[in-house]
C-alpha cells in the first residue's frame, strides 16, 4: 500500500471543467460557490484504503459553506488559505476596497495563533515537517502540499535577492528570489521525507496549474501567451516525478498527460476503488510515466468557455456549421490544437523585454491577424511556439477537431459562476474569510430526513498493484 502522498490541484481533478460547473474563470472569495459536494476528491478515495491525508497550502476551491471546507472534503488536517492570492506575512486578503480580511486557517478555524510574522512558504515547510515527524512512516499517508508562491503578490525574504542583484527588473527579481525559497522548501521537504523513513517508499510529484504571468515576474518564452490564456504559455506546466520507485529514472516524458490523470494513477497505486459508474475523463498514466510506455490518452479538452467574452466576428459560418466559433475553447487531439474564440493574450514575450519599468511591449513579438479570425490549428508537436496557423491549409482537420469540441460540448454542465453575495464579507464573520452560507434549519431537517434511508450499492473495482509502494507530491502555482 502507498505510504506518502502529497499534491496541489489534483486532489480535485477527476473531471474535465465542463464536467463540475467550473469552466469559467476562478471561484471568488465572495461568491456562494464550490468544489461540487458531491464531486469525489482523491483525499476521499485515499481514505476508504487506510490513508492519513493532510493538507498544507493553499485550498481555492470555495468555502462559502462549512461543508466546502478541506476538512469536509477528505483530509484529516488542514493548515493554510482559502483565498487564491494573499500577503505572504500578514495573510491578509482584500477583494475590493472594504472587503478585507484574515486568511490563514489551521482545519476548520483561524489560526491566529500562528501568525507571527513568517513567510509563507517557509511556515508550510515547517507544518510539513511537522506532520512528517509525528506520523508513523509505516503507515501511509497524503500530503498535500500547495504552495502559495510564486502567485503575486510578489514577496521574498531579503536574503533571497543576493544572487539576482544583477536582474534590473524588480519583478523579475523580486520573483527569482520566490523562486529560489521555494527551490529550498522543496529541498528542505525531500530532507525530511529522508529523515523519518519515508523517502525509499514515496512519490513525489511536483506540479504547476497554469502558465507564469510576464507583468508578475514570470516568464513563458518561447512559448505563446500567458496565464489565463488557451496559448501553450498558459496551459502548458512544468513538473515532475521523483521516486526510488521509478523504473526508468532521470527520462523525460513527452507523452500527453493532463491533470485528470493524477486521480486514476494515484488511486491505482494505492489499490484504491474507482466506482464503475464514475466517468473518469483521466487515465492510469504511471506505466507512461515509470516505464516510458506511450501514453492511453489520444486527446485533451483544454477547456470550452461559453461564458468569456465573445469573439465579435466568430459564428456558426466560420466553424463550417459544427461550432460557434465565437466561443472560447481550446482541444488538443494527437499532434493537433484547434483554437476558437478570443484565446486571450497572444504576445512571444522573450527575456529581453524585461527591461527596468517591466515587460516592454516594444519587444514583444505580435502577429497581425487578418480582420475576423476565430479559428487558429497548429502542429504542437512540430510547432510548439504557435507561429504557423494551419487552419487555411487542413480545413479537415479543422473540421474533425470542431466535431470533436462539439461532442464534449454535449457532455458540459451548466457553469457555476453566481454573483457574489454581502454575507461574505469578513468584517461580518469576525474579520475572518470564512464561511458564510446559513441553510435554512427546516431544510436541513427535511434533506437529513430523506437520506436516512438511502443505501449506497455501488459496484467496486480493484485496482491491481503491488503492495508497498508509498507516494508523495508537491505541487505549486505557476506565476502571476
Amino acid at each position: 500500500m502507498l505510504k506518502t502522498v502529497g499534491c496541489y490541484c489534483i486532489v480535485c481533478c477527476l473531471w474535465y471543467q465542463i464536467h463540475t460547473g467550473l469552466q469559467h474563470s476562478i471561484i471568488r472569495p465572495t461568491q456562494p460557490n464550490c468544489l461540487p459536494l458531491d464531486n469525489v476528491t482523491l483525499p476521499q478515495k485515499l481514505k476508504e484504503v487506510g490513508y492519513s491525508t493532510h493538507m498544507v497550502g493553499k485550498w481555492h476551491l470555495g468555502f462559502y459553506r462549512k461543508e466546502c471546507m478541506p476538512t469536509q472534503r477528505g483530509f484529516d488536517t488542514f493548515f493554510g488559505s482559502l483565498l487564491g492570492s494573499g500577503d505572504y506575512y500578514t495573510h491578509f486578503k482584500c477583494d475590493s476596497p472594504g472587503i478585507c480580511g484574515y486568511d490563514l486557517y489551521e482545519n476548520d478555524s483561524a489560526a491566529w495563533d500562528h501568525d507571527n510574522g513568517i513567510y509563507s512558504t517557509q511556515m508550510y515547510t515547517q507544518k510539513v515537517q511537522q506532520i512528517l515527524a509525528s506520523h508513523n512512516p509505516r503507515k501511509p499517508i497524503f500530503l498535500y502540499i500547495a504552495y502559495q508562491a510564486v502567485h503575486s503578490p510578489l514577496q521574498a525574504p531579503g536574503k533571497y535577492f543576493e544572487h539576482y542583484r544583477s536582474i534590473n527588473n524588480i519583478n523579475r527579481r523580486r520573483y527569482a528570489a520566490m523562486l529560489a525559497c521555494l527551490d529550498e522548501a522543496i529541498n528542505n521537504v525531500t530532507l525530511a521525507l529522508k529523515k523519518y523513513g519515508y523517502y525509499d517508499n514515496s512519490i513525489i510529484i511536483y506540479s504547476s496549474d497554469n502558465g507564469g504571468q510576464p507583468m508578475a515576474g514570470g516568464s513563458n518564452w518561447p512559448l505563446r501567451g500567458s496565464k489565463g490564456t488557451y496559448w501553450e504559455g498558459g496551459i502548458r506546466a512544468v513538473g515532475f516525478v521523483h521516486s526510488p520507485l521509478l523504473k526508468n529514472k532521470g527520462s523525460v516524458c513527452k507523452e500527453l498527460v493532463h491533470i485528470t490523470d493524477w486521480f486514476p494513477t494515484l488511486i491505482t497505486l494505492a489499490e484504491g476503488q474507482i466506482d464503475e459508474d464514475i466517468q473518469l475523463d483521466g487515465y492510469d498514466i504511471w506505466e507512461t510515466i515509470s516505464e516510458g510506455r506511450r501514453s492511453p490518452r489520444v486527446d485533451i479538452l483544454h477547456n470550452i468557455d461559453p461564458i468569456y467574452t465573445k469573439a465579435k466576428n466568430g459564428s456558426w459560418a466560420a466553424g463550417y456549421g459544427i461550432w460557434n466559433t465565437a466561443i472560447q475553447s481550446a482541444i488538443r487531439v494527437n499532434h493537433w490544437k484547434l483554437l476558437t474564440g478570443n484565446p486571450g493574450y497572444s504576445d512571444w514575450v522573450p527575456p529581453q523585454a524585461f527591461s527596468n519599468a517591466g515587460p516592454n511591449r516594444w519587444h514583444n513579438e505580435r502577429v497581425s491577424w487578418s480582420a475576423g479570425k476565430t479559428v487558429w490549428l497548429f502542429n504542437i508537436t512540430a510547432d510548439p511556439y504557435e507561429r504557423v496557423d494551419l487552419s487555411a491549409r487542413y480545413p479537415d482537420i479543422v473540421k474533425e477537431l470542431l466535431r470533436r469540441l462539439s461532442q464534449f460540448n454535449k457532455t458540459a454542465v451548466p457553469v457555476r459562476y453566481p454573483p457574489k453575495d454581502p454575507r461574505s464579507n469578513p468584517k461580518l464573520n469576525g474579520g475572518v474569510w470564512g464561511p458564510w452560507f446559513k441553510e435554512d434549519e427546516k431544510k436541513k431537517k427535511s434533506d437529513k430526513n430523506k437520506g436516512v434511508n438511502k443505501q449506497k450499492n455501488k459496484n467496486k473495482k480493484k485496482a491491481n498493484r503491488k503492495k508497498g509502494q508509498s507516494l508523495h507530491c508537491h505541487s505549486r502555482l505557476a506565476g502571476g
